[in-house]
C-alpha cells in the first residue's frame, strides 16, 4: 500500500494540521533531551535546572509513533533538537526509524547541535537518513565561547562544521548565531566573511526571553540594524527569495558562495506565515515557542490511547494557537520555561468533560484613605469644573491628577470586564473560553471601626458566565483583580502607600461536576 493510500485511512478531521486561521503545519520540532553538555546563558538559567526524570521522557518508541502520526497528518519534515540531542543514547536509532516515514510523505530529516561531540557521529546519522543540520555557534573567539557556554571546545565545533560541509549527502549546512549587544554584536562580519569560500548559511537570530536568561530589549540587536552594519561594508548585497513558511529573510554577497540571514523573532516576527510545532522531551505539544500552554500527548499515549484519539488531542491543540505572540517587553511576563526545558507544565485535559451552563461570583477589597474616598463620592462634573473655576484652589495637585483620568470607579468596571476576557492570555494553562456574560459591581464602603475611626474602602464583585467543559473561577477572579489593580492605578497620587488590596475570594460558583457552591 502507497503512504498516500495509507494516509487517506486515517480520520480527516484533522488532516492536514490546520489552525484557526488557516495556516498549515508541516513542520514538526521533537525534542530529544532536557540535558545539554554546554551551559548557553540564554538557554538555561544561571542556577541550573531540574530536569525531568528519565520516566517522564518520552521513549525512542513515543517518538516514532508520534512522529509518524504527524507525517500521516501533513508533515513533511521533523527537526529534532534538545537540550543537546546527540546527548541522548539511541539518537542514531531514533534518525533510522525517522527515515522509514519517507514513504508518508516525510522529506526532510534535520537536527539542530552545539556541535560539540556531533564529528564522530555525523557520519553515521547522515547514513541514518540525516539531511540537514544546524549548528549553534555564536562566537569564533575561544576565551568569548568559554565565558558564553561555561565549556571550551569552540575547535570540536569549528571540526564538526568541517566535517559536516565534507559530506556529500547533507543538503544543507547552517549556523545560528543569537546576537547579544556588547557581547558578540561585534562579530557580525566575521561570520559573515565565513560565507565567502564555504557553501553555508550564516543566520544571526535576536535575542529571546525565557524564564532565567536575563533577558533585556536593550541586550537585543534588531535584525535591520545588523543588516546595514553589513551593507557599509559589503555593496550590493542580493535578497535571496524568500520560500515557503521560511524565518529567516536570507541575503547574499556577490561571488561568495554561501549566504546569511536574519531570524527576527523580536523586531518583525513572522507568525502569520508560522508553520511549526513543537513535541518537548517530557512528551507537551507546544504550538508556539512563545505561549506557555502545552498539552501533554504522553499522558495520553500512557493512558492507551488510539491514534485517532492522539489526532484529536493533536488537532485541537493546534486549533487553539495564537494568531500572534505578545510584544516583546511582554513575552516574559508569561513564565515562558527555560529554553533548555520548553516543556514542563501541561493543560489539564477536558475533552471528555460535558459542554454546560457555569458561573462564577468572586469579591474582592481595597482599603483607601478617607481622602480617595471622598474623591470618588463627589460630583466628577461638578468637581472637573472647580479644576480650572473658582473653587480650584481648595484641591491640591494630586487631587487634580485623579479627577483628569476620569470616574475611577467606571474604569476599573470596565478594565475588570476586559481583565476577565483575557485570563487565558494572562495565566499559561488557563483554558480559552467563550464567555457569555460579565457583570462587574463596585460599592464604596464605609464604617466606624473603633469609636471614632472609620475605614474606607471599595468592594469589587465580578461574576461571569460561560457555557463551556471547565469552569470559569479564574475567569471570575481576574476580573476582580484587574479591577482593584485599576482603583490603585487612578488612586495612588492621593493614596499609593497606604492601599491594600486583599480579600479576593471565589464567593460562589454553578455548574460543573462539583454543583453549587456559596460562601456565606
Amino acid at each position: 500500500m502507497t503512504g498516500s493510500a495509507y494516509r487517506n485511512q486515517l480520520p480527516r478531521l484533522w488532516t492536514p494540521l490546520v489552525d484557526s486561521y488557516n495556516r498549515r503545519h508541516d513542520y514538526l520540532r521533537i525534542s530529544l533531551t532536557e540535558r545539554c553538555n554546554l551551559r548557553c546563558f540564554y538557554c538555561m538559567p544561571e542556577e541550573g535546572v531540574q530536569l525531568s526524570p528519565n520516566e517522564k521522557v518520552l521513549t525512542d518508541e513515543e517518538i516514532l509513533r508520534l512522529a509518524k502520526l504527524f507525517v500521516r497528518s501533513g508533515v513533511t519534515k521533523i527537526r529534532l533538537t534538545g537540550g543537546e540531542p546527540t546527548v541522548r543514547k539511541g539518537v542514531v536509532g531514533i534518525v533510522a526509524g525517522l527515515n522509514e516515514l519517507r514513504p508518508y510523505g516525510l522529506r526532510s530529516i534535520a537536527m539542530t547541535s552545539n556541535g560539540l561531540a556531533l564529528h564522530r557521529r555525523l557520519p553515521e546519522l547522515v547514513e541514518n537518513g540525516l539531511t540537514h543540520l544546524n549548528l549553534s555557534l555564536d562566537t569564533l573567539d575561544p576565551f568569548k565561547f568559554e565565558f558564553m557556554t561555561k565549556r571550551s571546545g569552540l575547535d570540536a565545533v569549528l571540526k564538526t562544521l568541517k566535517v559536516a560541509l565534507e559530506s556529500p549527502h547533507l543538503q544543507k549546512v547552517k549556523l545560528n548565531v543569537v546576537v547579544v549587544k556588547g557581547l558578540n554584536d561585534n562579530e557580525v562580519l566575521d561570520f559573515v566573511e565565513m560565507t565567502k569560500d564555504r557553501p553555508i548559511s550564516v543566520r544571526f537570530i535576536e535575542f529571546m526571553p525565557f524564564t532565567g536568561n536575563k533577558w533585556d530589549k536593550f541586550k537585543m540587536v534588531p535584525s535591520s540594524d545588523l543588516l546595514q552594519v553589513i551593507s557599509e561594508k559589503h555593496l550590493g548585497l542580493e535578497r535571496m527569495a524568500d520560500e515557503t513558511n521560511v524565518t529567516a529573510r536570507s541575503w547574499k554577497i556577490p561571488g561568495y558562495q554561501g549566504e546569511f540571514g536574519f531570524i527576527s523573532s523580536m523586531s518583525d516576527h513572522f507568525c502569520s506565515a508560522c508553520n511549526r510545532l513543537r513535541i518537548t522531551a517530557d512528551g507537551q505539544i507546544k504550538v508556539c515557542l512563545f505561549d506557555a500552554k502545552e498539552v501533554s500527548l504522553r499522558d495520553e499515549i500512557r493512558k492507551g490511547a488510539s491514534d485517532s484519539e492522539i489526532l484529536r488531542l493533536i488537532g485541537r491543540a493546534v486549533h487553539g494557537k495564537e494568531e500572534k505572540h505578545l510584544q516583546m517587553e511582554d513575552i516574559d511576563v508569561v513564565s515562558n520555561r527555560p529554553m533548555i526545558l520548553i516543556g514542563r507544565a501541561s493543560m489539564v485535559d477536558v475533552s471528555e468533560k460535558s459542554v454546560t451552563k457555569r458561573s462564577a461570583t468572586a469579591r474582592g477589597r481595597i482599603v483607601i484613605t478617607e481622602r480617595a474616598y471622598d474623591l470618588i463620592n463627589k460630583s466628577y462634573s461638578s468637581e472637573s469644573e472647580s479644576i480650572t473655576g473658582k473653587n480650584s484652589s481648595s484641591m491640591d495637585e494630586a487631587q487634580k491628577k485623579v479627577l483628569r483620568k476620569g470616574d475611577t470607579l467606571t474604569v476599573a468596571q470596565l478594565a475588570a470586564i476586559m481583565g476577565s476576557k483575557k485570563t487565558s492570555d494572562l495565566i499559561p494553562l488557563c483554558h480559552p473560553l467563550p464567555l457569555t456574560d460579565v457583570k462587574v459591581k463596585l460599592t464604596c464602603e464605609a464604617f466606624e471601626e473603633t469609636q471614632g475611626t472609620w475605614k474606607y474602602s471599595v468592594v469589587c464583585q465580578a461574576t461571569v458566565a460561560c457555557e463551556g467543559k471547565t469552569g470559569v473561577e479564574m475567569e471570575a477572579l481576574t476580573a476582580v483583580s484587574v479591577g482593584l489593580l485599576t482603583i490603585w492605578d487612578m488612586l495612588k497620587a492621593v493614596a499609593g502607600k497606604e492601599m491594600v488590596i486583599g480579600e479576593i475570594m471565589v464567593s460562589e460558583k454553578s455548574g460543573g461536576r462539583s454543583g453549587e457552591f456559596h460562601r456565606p
